[in-house]
């Protein structure tokens, strides 16, 4: 892979994966090779989260055409090895997180992927893209289960800095793109729409009453969390990974 020609995002825009595309691998230990190293390259690229989530869902049964798309992110990677996540001191030391999923957009189960990032400051110190375990009903729906992942993780992170004696300026916040599932966060009155909803999602609405969490709308554009979502096309990617502050170390002063 050294000598091949590196690419500006780890996943073709319009790449759709199924578990049934293409041919089985004869020998899937490379797959499994690959996949189990770029676990541990996420922890430091977030830009990457998504295209690994993906080609992880295949590796019971591997075919070529997985393949392809894993080596598609060594050959990102190849491209921006210098890059990586930069950390600056900030004024302002608050809780920000973005929530985002798609719906639907599996074609094998039909279940959605919910992404999130938080925030620390102007750095991202958590973010995650899983695949949901259930299948959402709605856009709604799969948007609020994905806030209801990003509100677990920003109570456990309030806790941790509880315990190191530190606190966030501002009531932590998350920004979701969908009004509905703002709306339902803040009014327990439009919880009836939501009944086939397991009950341990509305706990989101508890801490937003209690004042312990402020749930606000973003526009699409501004959804840093669609990089750990879906493939986007290079302008966005970009865009996002800057977001993301991930950016070529060697060029910082």
């Amino acid at each position: 892979m050294s000598t091949t020609k590196s690419v500006h995002t780890p996943m073709v825009s319009s790449s759709m994966l199924s578990k049934d595309d293409g041919e089985c691998l004869v020998d899937p230990t490379e797959y499994h090779s690959f996949t189990g190293a770029l676990q541990y390259i996420v922890l430091t690229r977030p830009d990457i989260a998504y295209a690994v989530n993906r080609v992880c869902q295949f590796i019971h049964a591997p075919t070529n055409l997985h393949m392809v798309t894993l080596k598609h992110i060594l050959r990102y990677l190849r491209g921006t090895l210098s890059y990586g996540l930069l950390f600056r001191r900030s004024e302002r030391l608050s809780l920000v997180g973005y929530a985002n999923a798609n719906w639907g957009l599996d074609f094998d189960d039909r279940r959605s992927t919910t992404g999130y990032c938080v925030y620390f400051g102007h750095t991202p110190i958590s973010w995650c893209s899983k695949k949901q375990q259930v299948v959402s009903r709605s856009t709604a729906e799969a948007k609020y289960r994905s806030l209801a992942a990003a509100t677990s993780d920003v109570a456990w992170l309030v806790s941790l800095l509880t315990e190191l004696k530190l606190s966030s300026v501002d009531p932590p916040t998350v920004w979701c793109d969908n009004s509905s599932a703002v709306a339902v966060a803040a009014n327990p009155v439009l919880h009836s729409k939501f009944k086939h909803v397991e009950l341990y999602l509305f706990f989101v609405q508890e801490k937003v009453a209690g004042g312990e969490l402020v749930v606000g709308e973003v526009p699409a554009c501004d959804q840093v969390a669609d990089i750990l979502t879906k493939p986007l096309s290079v302008s966005l990617f970009t865009r996002f990974r800057n977001f993301l502050r991930v950016v070529p170390l060697e060029e910082v002063g």
